[in-house]
């Protein structure tokens, strides 16, 4: 897999658990980036961190990664590229696919550790 081009997110983003059978909260919607899941156990919501409610269960203090694509869904290897050397590194990621592309949240104090770990494995980053 040749060297994939990353792009870090603005902003601080929050992982958050509700119940499964909870609306889908109006708070939870961003302009740059918002996921939803909602499984038989839990309504996951990943947001702008400044925009959770302080009593909504949350874990705060991640970063977004962009994998800048877009990918085609025949693409093999492209996550692995990019969890394999933060696995040797010893950062643990939380993933999110797209239609276009995917994107990694790390914690946000593993910043520069990410990105060494990245560039050692021939990737490059693009803007700040």
């Amino acid at each position: 897999m040749p060297g994939l081009t990353l792009q870090w997110m603005e902003g601080e983003l929050a992982v958050c658990r509700l119940a499964p059978d909870a609306a889908h909260p109006a708070w939870a919607d961003a302009p740059t980036f918002s996921c939803i899941t909602r499984t038989a156990e839990e309504l996951s919501i990943i947001c702008p961190s400044e925009q959770v409610p302080p009593t909504i269960q949350s874990e705060r203090g991640w970063r977004g990664l962009k994998l800048c694509g877009p990918f085609p869904f025949t693409a093999v290897g492209i996550m692995a590229a990019v969890t394999g050397p933060l696995a040797q590194a010893g950062i643990s990621v939380l993933v999110v696919g797209t239609f276009d592309t995917d994107y990694v949240l790390v914690k946000s104090e593993r910043r520069e550790a990410v990105r060494l770990a990245l560039e050692a494995a021939g990737h490059t980053f693009r803007g700040p």
